[in-house]
């Protein structure tokens, strides 16, 4: 039998991570959750963090985390994460087919103990403990670092306040880390000071960025990472986002069809879609009423060959 065409893999893996991050703050029917993953499939996103196995009380947008897993189609090349706090929670991931598990680990020592009532070295003895649970299980566990850049509790962070954190978590067994910059304090200089420091602990390979785009700094940002070799990079559709518990505050994660435009016209490739993407990214804003950010589903595509630019309609 004739071989399949190999499919070229992109420069750079998006992952979307709107079904977690906008449908916890925005609770949305089951049914519209895995609508927007099967347009954003029919877009080529190929990577998701699906929803959260934390507690339906706290969080009850997210109560049907297991029931969302289980409606997703499967496609080749898939990849479906899950953010999860404790060591039950990682165990619901796993049962629901999972195939990542995401500690939710704030660097921000108040937020911490504002969010789930326990401190930062309370959270890294659990993420411990989970280390070990996942070792015996086809599932692989990293942990965020919320905050990585500086919290809502305090000042900027830099390289040095990584240093023993980082070290911590590689005696864990943990070397799979996504920094998350969930403020959006960093530009671009503070992007590649604190990239580097990681990366002098993890290799590239395992390392993921998420930008929240809440001071207009995100899609400067992720250019950096692509001179450092980071290929995973988190965005949410429409920049959309927030948290429960923060009613108001800049939540979003940055604009995927703006990040997607942005890696197009550098030469780098994501496997997506922009136009499908668009077409998604309207339909979560307008006709599911998320509240979105972002410019290119306003304005249209940067003209190219076969895309030409919206003709003009002047009002005299």
């Amino acid at each position: 039998m004739p071989e399949e065409p190999t499919v070229p893999q992109p420069d750079v893996r998006i992952r979307e991570i709107a079904p977690r991050l906008t449908f916890q703050n925005h609770p949305v029917p089951t049914e519209v959750k895995t609508e927007l993953v099967r347009r954003l499939l029919d877009a080529g996103v190929r990577s998701f963090e699906l929803s959260s196995f934390v507690r339906p009380d706290l969080v009850p947008g997210l109560a049907d985390a297991a029931e969302v897993f289980a409606r997703v189609p499967r496609v080749p090349g898939l990849t479906l994460g899950a953010c999860v706090g404790n060591t039950r929670g990682l165990a619901r991931a796993a049962d629901a087919g999972a195939d990542t598990a995401s500690f939710l680990l704030s660097v921000d020592e108040g937020f911490a103990r504002a969010n789930i009532g326990r401190s930062t070295a309370d959270s890294l003895a659990e993420l411990e403990r989970m280390a070990a649970f996942a070792a015996d299980r086809d599932l692989v566990l990293d942990t965020y670092l919320i905050f990585a850049w500086g919290g809502p509790t305090g000042p900027a962070r830099g390289a040095a306040d990584l240093e023993p954190l980082a070290r911590r978590l590689l005696d864990i067994g943990v070397d799979r880390w996504i920094l998350a910059d969930s403020v959006g304090y960093a530009a671009p200089p503070q992007i590649r000071e604190l990239v580097t420091a990681a990366l002098a602990h993890v290799p590239a390979d395992h390392l993921t960025v998420q930008i929240h785009d809440g001071r207009g700094m995100g899609l400067a940002a992720l250019l950096p990472l692509l001179d450092l070799g980071v290929r995973a990079i988190d965005t949410s559709l429409a920049g959309s986002g927030g948290h429960p518990a923060m009613p108001g505050s800049q939540g979003g994660g940055v604009c995927t069809e703006d990040a997607v435009q942005l890696l197009e016209l550098a030469g780098v490739s994501t496997g997506i879609d922009l136009s499908r993407l668009i077409d998604t990214a309207n339909w979560l804003t307008d006709e599911v009423g998320i509240p979105g950010k972002g410019f290119v589903r306003h304005t249209g595509p940067v003209p190219a060959a076969g895309r030409p630019a919206e003709p003009l309609a002047f009002a005299w």
